[in-house]
Protein backbone atom coordinates (compact mmCIF):
# COMPACT_ATOMS: atom_id res chain seq x y z
CA UNK A 1 0.00 0.00 0.00
CA UNK A 2 1.45 3.47 -1.39
CA UNK A 3 0.58 6.34 1.04
CA UNK A 4 1.58 10.30 0.36
CA UNK A 5 3.62 11.92 2.35
CA UNK A 6 2.54 15.27 4.38
CA UNK A 7 4.23 17.86 6.68
CA UNK A 8 3.09 19.26 9.50
CA UNK A 9 0.82 22.63 7.33
CA UNK A 10 -1.47 19.10 5.65
CA UNK A 11 0.22 20.10 2.18
CA UNK A 12 1.04 16.94 0.36
CA UNK A 13 5.25 16.73 0.34
CA UNK A 14 4.63 14.95 -3.19
CA UNK A 15 6.62 12.25 -1.80
CA UNK A 16 4.74 8.48 -0.76
CA UNK A 17 6.08 5.70 1.12
CA UNK A 18 5.00 2.14 0.89
CA UNK A 19 3.73 0.56 3.70
CA UNK A 20 4.75 -3.23 4.34
CA UNK A 21 1.77 -5.40 2.85
CA UNK A 22 3.25 -8.19 5.74
CA UNK A 23 1.99 -6.04 8.53
CA UNK A 24 -0.53 -3.60 7.17
CA UNK A 25 -1.82 -5.91 4.86
CA UNK A 26 -2.61 -9.11 6.37
CA UNK A 27 -5.73 -10.81 6.87
CA UNK A 28 -6.75 -9.31 10.35
CA UNK A 29 -7.35 -11.96 13.31
CA UNK A 30 -10.48 -11.01 15.00
CA UNK A 31 -9.70 -13.60 17.54
CA UNK A 32 -5.92 -12.29 18.53
CA UNK A 33 -6.84 -8.78 18.74
CA UNK A 34 -9.41 -9.85 21.38
CA UNK A 35 -7.07 -12.38 23.57
CA UNK A 36 -4.65 -9.18 22.91
CA UNK A 37 -7.12 -6.89 24.01
CA UNK A 38 -8.48 -8.21 27.28
CA UNK A 39 -5.22 -9.18 28.28
CA UNK A 40 -4.16 -4.99 28.47
CA UNK A 41 -7.11 -4.64 30.34
CA UNK A 42 -6.66 -7.87 32.70
CA UNK A 43 -3.51 -6.47 32.94
CA UNK A 44 -4.55 -2.71 34.45
CA UNK A 45 -6.43 -3.72 37.34
CA UNK A 46 -5.75 -3.33 40.30
CA UNK A 47 -7.18 -6.17 42.30
CA UNK A 48 -7.44 -4.74 45.30
CA UNK A 49 -11.08 -5.06 46.33
CA UNK A 50 -11.44 -7.05 49.72
CA UNK A 51 -14.09 -7.88 51.81
CA UNK A 52 -14.25 -9.46 55.37
CA UNK A 53 -15.12 -12.54 55.99
CA UNK A 54 -17.04 -14.06 58.96
CA UNK A 55 -13.03 -15.17 60.24
CA UNK A 56 -11.66 -11.83 60.05
CA UNK A 57 -14.96 -9.75 61.89
CA UNK A 58 -14.00 -8.79 65.55
CA UNK A 59 -16.96 -9.45 67.09
CA UNK A 60 -17.75 -12.08 70.00
CA UNK A 61 -17.60 -15.78 69.15
CA UNK A 62 -20.61 -16.11 71.75
CA UNK A 63 -23.42 -18.61 70.42
CA UNK A 64 -26.11 -15.89 70.70
CA UNK A 65 -29.46 -17.96 71.63
CA UNK A 66 -29.79 -21.68 72.48
CA UNK A 67 -29.61 -24.40 69.85
CA UNK A 68 -33.48 -25.43 70.28
CA UNK A 69 -36.41 -24.31 71.54
CA UNK A 70 -36.58 -20.41 70.37
CA UNK A 71 -39.04 -21.50 67.37
CA UNK A 72 -36.42 -19.49 64.96
CA UNK A 73 -33.76 -20.78 62.83
CA UNK A 74 -30.44 -22.32 64.68
CA UNK A 75 -27.77 -19.47 64.76
CA UNK A 76 -23.99 -19.18 65.76
CA UNK A 77 -22.20 -15.77 66.64
CA UNK A 78 -23.22 -12.61 65.86
CA UNK A 79 -20.27 -12.73 63.21
CA UNK A 80 -22.11 -14.82 60.77
CA UNK A 81 -23.07 -13.54 57.26
CA UNK A 82 -26.62 -13.63 57.56
CA UNK A 83 -26.90 -10.88 60.44
CA UNK A 84 -26.26 -7.00 59.99
CA UNK A 85 -22.40 -6.44 60.67
CA UNK A 86 -21.21 -10.17 59.89
CA UNK A 87 -19.02 -11.38 57.53
CA UNK A 88 -19.58 -11.38 53.47
CA UNK A 89 -20.06 -14.65 52.06
CA UNK A 90 -17.44 -15.40 49.22
CA UNK A 91 -16.29 -11.53 49.34
CA UNK A 92 -13.35 -10.16 47.08
CA UNK A 93 -9.61 -10.80 47.86
CA UNK A 94 -6.64 -9.24 46.60
CA UNK A 95 -5.87 -11.08 43.64
CA UNK A 96 -3.70 -10.85 40.17
CA UNK A 97 -6.04 -10.84 37.46
CA UNK A 98 -2.72 -10.74 34.34
CA UNK A 99 -2.04 -13.39 32.45
CA UNK A 100 0.49 -14.18 30.12
CA UNK A 101 0.18 -14.32 26.12
CA UNK A 102 2.23 -15.65 23.19
CA UNK A 103 4.34 -13.15 21.90
CA UNK A 104 3.76 -14.29 18.65
CA UNK A 105 0.16 -13.84 19.62
CA UNK A 106 0.60 -10.57 20.57
CA UNK A 107 2.58 -10.11 16.74
CA UNK A 108 -0.71 -10.99 14.97
CA UNK A 109 -3.10 -9.00 16.75
CA UNK A 110 -0.68 -5.98 16.54
CA UNK A 111 -0.61 -6.53 12.76
CA UNK A 112 -4.32 -7.05 12.59
CA UNK A 113 -5.06 -3.74 14.25
CA UNK A 114 -2.42 -1.89 12.00
CA UNK A 115 -4.55 -3.67 9.34
CA UNK A 116 -7.50 -2.81 10.35
CA UNK A 117 -6.20 0.76 10.13
CA UNK A 118 -4.77 0.94 6.92
CA UNK A 119 -8.29 -0.43 5.26
CA UNK A 120 -10.42 1.99 6.72
CA UNK A 121 -7.92 4.41 5.55
CA UNK A 122 -7.64 5.61 8.89
CA UNK A 123 -3.62 6.19 8.63
CA UNK A 124 -1.59 9.16 8.02
CA UNK A 125 2.00 9.82 7.59
CA UNK A 126 3.97 12.65 8.48
CA UNK A 127 7.57 14.06 7.75
CA UNK A 128 9.53 13.80 10.29
CA UNK A 129 9.16 16.64 12.95
CA UNK A 130 9.40 18.15 16.54
CA UNK A 131 8.16 21.32 18.53
CA UNK A 132 11.04 23.77 19.19
CA UNK A 133 9.59 24.41 22.72
CA UNK A 134 5.73 22.50 24.03
CA UNK A 135 3.20 24.47 22.60
CA UNK A 136 -0.72 23.46 22.36
CA UNK A 137 -1.68 25.96 20.00
CA UNK A 138 0.97 24.30 17.46
CA UNK A 139 -0.55 20.81 18.29
CA UNK A 140 -4.07 22.49 17.67
CA UNK A 141 -2.52 23.90 14.17
CA UNK A 142 -1.20 20.63 13.29
CA UNK A 143 -4.72 18.47 13.73
CA UNK A 144 -6.71 20.95 11.73
CA UNK A 145 -4.39 21.18 8.87
CA UNK A 146 -4.55 17.66 8.39
CA UNK A 147 -8.13 18.16 9.12
CA UNK A 148 -8.75 15.73 11.86
CA UNK A 149 -9.26 17.70 14.53
CA UNK A 150 -12.43 16.31 15.62
CA UNK A 151 -11.18 12.93 15.63
CA UNK A 152 -9.39 11.01 18.12
CA UNK A 153 -5.66 10.76 17.60
CA UNK A 154 -2.57 8.41 17.83
CA UNK A 155 0.66 10.35 16.90
CA UNK A 156 3.42 7.89 17.34
CA UNK A 157 7.35 8.64 16.97
CA UNK A 158 10.63 6.40 16.83
CA UNK A 159 11.08 7.38 20.35
CA UNK A 160 9.79 9.74 23.07
CA UNK A 161 9.69 13.09 21.82
CA UNK A 162 9.57 15.27 24.93
CA UNK A 163 8.05 18.85 23.42
CA UNK A 164 5.32 17.12 20.87
CA UNK A 165 4.44 14.88 24.23
CA UNK A 166 3.97 17.95 26.17
CA UNK A 167 2.03 19.57 23.87
CA UNK A 168 -0.76 17.17 23.39
CA UNK A 169 -0.42 16.31 27.13
CA UNK A 170 -4.26 18.09 28.11
CA UNK A 171 -5.84 17.60 24.74
CA UNK A 172 -8.40 14.62 25.77
CA UNK A 173 -8.49 13.35 21.90
CA UNK A 174 -4.87 13.18 21.05
CA UNK A 175 -2.30 11.22 22.36
CA UNK A 176 1.69 10.86 21.28
CA UNK A 177 3.53 7.85 22.08
CA UNK A 178 6.45 5.81 21.30
CA UNK A 179 7.12 2.96 19.01
CA UNK A 180 8.04 0.80 22.01
CA UNK A 181 5.11 2.27 24.08
CA UNK A 182 2.82 1.04 21.05
CA UNK A 183 0.13 -1.44 21.68
CA UNK A 184 -3.23 -3.13 20.26
CA UNK A 185 -5.27 -1.29 22.16
CA UNK A 186 -4.43 2.34 21.61
CA UNK A 187 -3.98 1.35 18.07
CA UNK A 188 -7.92 0.53 18.28
CA UNK A 189 -8.96 3.12 20.34
CA UNK A 190 -7.61 5.75 18.11
CA UNK A 191 -9.88 6.99 15.14
CA UNK A 192 -6.88 7.99 13.29
CA UNK A 193 -3.32 6.93 13.43
CA UNK A 194 -0.47 9.47 12.58
CA UNK A 195 2.81 8.10 11.81
CA UNK A 196 5.89 9.94 10.99
CA UNK A 197 8.13 8.81 8.60
CA UNK A 198 10.98 7.13 11.09
CA UNK A 199 8.03 5.66 12.88
CA UNK A 200 7.02 3.66 10.37
CA UNK A 201 10.16 2.23 9.47
CA UNK A 202 10.63 1.41 13.22
CA UNK A 203 7.11 -0.42 13.09
CA UNK A 204 8.19 -2.56 10.41
CA UNK A 205 11.78 -3.46 11.67
CA UNK A 206 9.53 -4.50 15.11
CA UNK A 207 6.94 -6.42 13.50
CA UNK A 208 8.97 -8.47 10.93
CA UNK A 209 8.62 -11.90 11.15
Amino acid sequence: MELSIYNVKGEDTGRKITLDDSIFGIEPSDHALYLDVKQHLANARQGTSKAKQRSEIAHSTRKIKKQKGTGGARAGDIKSPVFVGGGRIFGPVPRDYSFKLNKKVKMLARKSALSYKAQSNSIIVLEDFTFEVPKVKEFISLTKNLQVADKKLLLVFPQQNKNVYLSARNLKQSSVVAVSELNTYKILDAACLLLTESSVASIENNLKA
